[in-house]
C-alpha cells in the first residue's frame, strides 16, 4: 500500500528487513512505502513484532542494511544525520550529568562557540519549562520532567524531523496525558516533522495528523487514517470515540495482533545516540 503526499520530506520506498535468526531468516518488514510531509506528525500503530521501531532506527540510521530506499529531503539515508533527532521509551540521561549537561549533548556535532552553545542550551531548557531545573540531576526530577530533558536533547540541534519511539510509554497514565498535551505545545513552538511509534491508539488519534497501522509478520501497511479533527482534541468526544473503535478493529481483527516478538528480535541492543 502508497501513502503519497506532495513535496515529502521523508520517504520510504519498497523498504525491506530481514533478521537473520536461529534456524533462519525472520523478515521484520516488506515492501514498506510511506511519504511524510513537511510538519507533518504521523504516528505508526500495531501490536508487538510488526516493525514499528526497526523503522525508526532504518530512518535514523542505526541500522543501513535493508532493502529499497529511505530518503529525507531527498537524500538518500545512509547514517546518523543531523536533521534526525530521537527520543526513545527510556529517557537515557546519563546520572552524572545536570539538566543542561545532558541536553548539551545533542550539539556534540554543532560547530558553536561556547555562549552560543550555552544560549542554545538555555532557549531548549524554556521551550521544555526547565528552567528552574537548570542544574538539577536525574535522580532529582520526575518521570516526565526527565521525559522532557529528553525531548530537549532531541530538539536542541534543530532537526528537521523528531523520530519518537514510545516515548511516554513508561510513565503513568495521568503523567503520559499531561506530555502528550506538552508535546503538542512543544511540537508547535518548534515547528517540526515528527513521527512517533506507539501502542497506544488513543495516544495516536490525539496527537497525529495520519496514523499508519501496521500488521506484522512481516511488518507493512494495512491501512492509513487521516485524522482531521481540530486541536485542541477531546479524548470524551463522539467523532474521537469513533476513531478510537475504528482503528482498534483494524489491530483486534488481525490474526497475529499480540504476538509476541521473539526473543533474537526483542533483545537486540539499541545504541543510545546523544541527540
Amino acid at each position: 500500500m502508497n501513502a503519497l503526499v506532495p513535496s515529502p520530506i521523508v520517504s520510504f520506498n519498497q523498504v525491506g528487513k530481514t533478521f537473520e535468526v536461529a534456524g533462519g531468516e525472520l523478515e521484520a518488514i516488506r515492501e514498506f512505502n510511506l511519504e511524510i510531509a513537511e510538519g507533518e506528525f504521523v504516528a505508526i500503530v500495531g501490536s508487538s513484532g510488526c516493525g514499528k521501531s526497526t523503522l525508526l532506527r532504518l530512518l535514523i540510521g542505526l541500522d543501513t542494511q535493508f532493502r529499497g530506499e529511505i530518503r529525507v529531503d531527498g537524500k538518500a539515508v545512509n547514517g546518523i544525520g543531523g536533521e534526525r533527532g530521537i527520543v526513545f521509551q527510556e529517557h537515557r540521561l546519563f546520572p552524572w550529568l545536570t539538566v543542561e549537561e545532558n541536553i548539551g549533548l545533542g550539539l556534540v556535532n554543532e560547530a558553536l562557540s561556547a555562549s552560543e552553545r550555552q544560549t542554545r542550551i538555555a532557549d531548549f531548557i524554556e521551550l521544555v519549562g526547565l528552567t528552574d531545573f537548570t542544574r538539577a540531576y536525574p535522580h532529582q526530577l520526575s518521570g516526565g520532567m526527565a521525559q522532557r530533558v529528553a525531548i530537549a536533547r532531541g530538539l536542541v540541534a534543530s532537526p528537521r524531523i523528531l523520530l519518537l519511539d514510545e516515548p511516554f510509554g513508561a510513565l503513568d497514565a495521568l503523567t503520559r496525558q499531561q506530555m502528550q498535551d506538552e508535546l503538542l505545545a512543544i511540537r508547535e513552538r518548534a515547528r517540526i516533522t515528527t513521527v512517533l511509534v506507539t501502542h497506544d491508539v488513543e495516544e495516536a488519534i490525539f496527537l497525529a495528523d495520519r496514523v499508519v497501522v501496521m500488521e506484522p509478520r512481516p511488518g507493512r501497511i494495512k491501512r492509513v487514517v487521516d485524522i482531521a479533527l481540530p486541536h485542541p482534541r477531546q479524548r470524551s468526544s463522539f467523532d474521537f470515540h469513533q476513531l478510537r473503535e475504528e482503528l482498534l478493529h483494524e489491530l483486534t481483527s488481525d490474526d497475529h495482533y499480540q504476538v509476541p516478538l521473539p526473543a533474537q528480535i526483542r533483545d537486540l541492543p539499541l545504541a543510545f545516540i546523544a541527540c
